[in-house]
């Protein structure tokens, strides 16, 4: 009778176990997804996908949401490897959300014109200007992903792109 009981509280014990042990999660499994899918966006924060940055992109790809054509930064590479990642079918970028240069560009900032007013270092995803208020502001061109964000909230226009190539090391 014993041995029975016994044997009876080991498979109990044993059952609770099983029931109770900790397993992987939907929601963990959408999440490892979301992190590889963010991996391969370029990181610019740039909003051209109409998102607030790339991992809100890569959550709306996830949950099918968004397509995986709108990030011009990364371009038809960048679509091939999500395409690749997801086993959809690859599609051209979509022009309606922006068209990259041939070749990457840079803020510059006209530092004789800037005036100090800090809009575009609150606009900059990736703080890439530095300065301080009252103060001319400059761009650090290694850090800087080409978003264009900063253009729009400068009330002086002291804000351009330049070529990358030509700016490469240099803080301008």
């Amino acid at each position: 009778m014993l041995a029975a009981f016994a044997l009876t509280l080991a498979l109990v014990s044993l059952l609770a176990v099983a029931l109770l042990w900790p397993r992987e999660s939907p929601a963990s499994d959408e999440n490892r997804l979301i992190d590889r899918i963010n991996d391969l966006l370029p990181q610019t924060q740039c909003r051209r996908c109409t998102f607030e940055g790339c991992k809100p992109y890569a959550t709306a790809i996830a949950s099918g949401e968004a397509g995986i054509n709108q990030c011009p930064p990364g371009g038809e590479r960048t679509m091939t490897a999500l395409a690749a990642l997801l086993q959809r079918e690859a599609i051209a970028v979509d022009p309606k959300f922006g068209v990259m240069p041939a070749q990457p560009e840079v803020a510059w900032i006209d530092e004789a014109v800037c005036i100090g007013c800090t809009k575009c270092i609150q606009a900059c995803p990736v703080d890439a200007i530095i300065g301080g208020s009252k103060f001319m502001h400059t761009v650090i061109t290694d850090d800087c992903t080409g978003c264009e964000l900063c253009i729009p909230p400068c009330p002086v226009d002291c804000i351009e792109m330049r070529p990358k190539v030509a700016m490469t090391g240099a803080v301008t």
